[in-house]
Parts: C-alpha cells; structure tokens; sequence
C-alpha cells in the first residue's frame, strides 16, 4: 500500500499527460491562461502544455502527499521530504523556464540524492539507514545489512544514471518515450530489484532461522 502511495504522483502525472496529450491544444491555452504570468518571458510554446500541466499536476500531488501524512499525524520520513523538495525545484524549474529537460532531470537527481544520503550515513555517521528501517520486520547479520545497504546505494545510482542516459540519449527530445519510461520503465527496475531483494533475504532468514 506504502509503494502504491509513494507512487501516487508518477502516476497522476502520467495520467495528466497522457490525457493532455489527448487534447494539446485545450492543455496549452489552460497553462497559456493561467500559469504564464509566472514564466520567463510570458510565452509557453505550444508544443509544452502537456509536460506543464503534467509537471503541476505532480507538483501539487507531492505536496498534498505532506499535507496528508502530517494530517493523520505521522512522521514524515526523509525519503519524501528529499522527493518534494527535489520535484518542486525541478518541476518548478521546467515551468518557469518551459523547458522539460529540468523534469527529465529529476528522477536521476532523485535517486543519486538517495543513494549519496545512504553513503554517507555509512561512512560518516556509522548508520546503515536500510538497517534503521527494516531491523523491526527481520533479523539479519551484520554483513547481509551492509550488502543490502550497499546495494541500494548502487542500484539508486544505476537508476540515475538509466533515466539520464535514456531521457537525453536514446529518447533524446522525445518526451512522450520518455514520459513511458519513466512510468514503466523505472517502476519495472524498482519491481525487479524488490524481487531480487526478497529472495536474497529469504535466503539468510532461512538460515537464520536453522
């Protein structure tokens, strides 16, 4: 349920999108109206209206993601405070500036956010942060708690580094393809990991276990 909520923006904004997509004309006259006043020069080209509204629509999305985990009175943990600020700097970014390279930008920003957070709790602060998070759910040595830690550290890194390379590679002013990427292609690596994640725990529970 936590996945599916912590999905909640990627999601809407792929369905705003999409749905925008649908009608560019209507998308552009609505951001041309009502958000121009706040972009360099007053002008959104005409081709930019989708990624806008979709870029607001997950802006406004994140935040009431906040507003919802302070209402029901429970702690805001880091990981969705790093994904806020970072989507309201970018997707900010990208409106002001109607320029959807800041947007493309922001899941490799992201993930390597992630990944450097999880290094250096490491190696300055003696923290393992998977650790912290999962020591309630299972037990596991202290080796299989490194490995795990460092191997989110990389795959963050390697996600990065996958969303730049298609973004502004493979898919290069192709925001559409992109768009599809990001939805389905970063949540398939976050599914496949998470599988890989569970059978290498299995594994030492089990042994643990014996």
């Amino acid at each position: 349920m936590k996945f599916l909520f912590d999905l909640f923006p990627v999601l809407l904004f792929f369905a705003v999108y999409k749905i925008a997509g649908i009608y560019p004309v209507e998308s552009h006259a609505f951001i041309q109206q009502y958000v121009s006043a706040f972009v360099a020069d007053g002008k959104i080209p005409a081709d930019q209206g989708p990624i806008m509204v979709a870029t607001l629509v997950a802006m406004v999305a994140s935040v009431i993601q906040v507003a919802y985990v302070k209402a029901r009175g429970r702690k805001i943990d880091m990981m969705l405070w790093l994904s806020v600020i970072v989507i309201v700097v970018f997707g900010g970014a990208t409106v002001y500036l109607h320029d959807d390279s800041f947007i493309k930008w922001k899941p490799t920003i992201l993930h390597w956010i992630y990944a450097a957070v999880l290094l250096g709790a490491q190696v300055f602060f003696r923290k393992n942060l998977v650790r912290e998070v999962m020591a309630a759910a299972v037990t596991l040595p202290d080796q299989v708690w490194n490995r795990l830690n460092m191997g989110w550290i990389v795959y963050f890194f390697i996600v990065g580094l996958v969303n730049m390379v298609v973004a502004f590679v493979i898919f290069k002013g192709d925001t559409d393809a992109w768009v599809n990427f990001k939805t389905f292609g970063l949540i398939g690596m976050t599914f496949a990991f998470l599988i890989g994640q569970s059978l290498y725990l299995s594994k030492h529970i089990k042994e643990e276990g014996a």
